[in-house]
């Protein structure tokens, strides 16, 4: 076979519906550069998705299937990547769905830049057309709480912490030099990490809202969180590994600022429960400020117990 110039690396866990629209979705791509592999590390699922997908003998791309026991989305990559042979390491989730442009939109980045090894190629990730998206998921999708994509513009460079494993490719002997640190037990700030570490080394994020994922993921407002209290909880680890982030990472604020009372809590939730349910009634100040007090509960959190 010759040597593919994609290596699709999806971590799964628990999501075969999904995976197999992830797949089928591989098998509608329009273009692309070459042949591509798709290497697919389940990491310890617990429902049929090791059954399914060893029956899985008849797709039109190379398909490499991998079971781990339950190690974290880190150690998955980190599988996936030492099992590749493409030039490119294509990381996307087992829940964000290509577009059929997609792998031809990351090939033309990476072409253009001449097959630069330090160019990286950030795709658009998306809500689905067609299902039912609120306020709120608008707002974490655009405003850096799960995405930024409004605070970017198609084709400029972006800084680090805009690299998000659920559309990125990347030079595979890149990766192999820097691995996703595996001491992160949840995925929040693993791939932040990684990123800071390869842009000391000149790392180029390109971003390209053309290579399109869609993320079948609901949020609400109670789910986000509970998931920024843990992305608070990993930033303490992000922050002992690089102290030189506090201001970043938000350490500072813990020292200058007073976090709310359960009564205050409480009605920041009301308001943004709200805002998620009529539209009309969302206001982005009050939805992250809600988000921003689990963030800094989990990061104090997780400074008390590093301490």
């Amino acid at each position: 076979m010759s040597v593919p110039y994609f290596s699709i690396v999806i971590p799964t866990y628990n999501r075969l519906p999904m995976l197999i629209r992830v797949l089928n979705a591989l098998e509608e791509q329009r273009g692309g550069r070459d042949e591509f592999e798709v290497i697919v590390i389940d990491d310890g699922s617990d429902d049929e998705t090791a059954e399914v997908m060893r029956l899985q003998t008849t797709t039109p791309f190379r398909l490499i299937f991998r079971s781990q026991p339950n190690s974290g989305p880190g150690h998955a990559r980190n599988h996936g990547v030492s099992i590749a042979t493409g030039r490119y390491i294509l990381f996307i989730g087992d829940d964000t769905v290509p577009e059929p442009q997609f792998l031809a939109e990351h090939a033309r980045v990476h072409r253009e830049a001449s097959d630069d090894r330090l160019t990286a190629c950030l795709g658009y990730t998306g809500w689905p057309s067609g299902e039912r998206v609120t306020a709120f998921m608008d707002y974490i999708n655009d405003y850096g709480l799960q995405f930024g994509y409004k605070l970017i513009r198609d084709g400029e460079i972006v800084p680090f912490n805009f690299f998000y494993t659920s559309n990125i490719s990347i030079d595979r002997f890149v990766l192999g030099d820097e691995p996703f640190d595996t001491t992160f037990p949840a995925a929040a700030w693993e791939d932040i990490e990684l990123a800071f570490r390869l842009d000391s080394f000149g790392l180029k994020i390109r971003y390209n809202a053309n290579a399109v994922t869609r993320h079948y993921h609901p949020m609400t407002v109670d789910s986000f969180a509970r998931r920024q209290y843990t992305v608070g909880h990993s930033g303490a680890i992000f922050y002992r590994k690089h102290p030189e982030l506090a201001g970043f990472l938000g350490v500072h604020e813990l020292e200058t600022r007073i976090l709310a009372d359960e009564r205050r809590l409480s009605h920041l939730r009301r308001r943004a429960r709200l805002g998620e349910r009529f539209r009309v009634l969302a206001t982005n100040r009050v939805f992250e400020t809600l988000m921003r007090e689990h963030y800094l509960r989990g990061l104090r959190d997780g400074l008390m117990q590093s301490s």
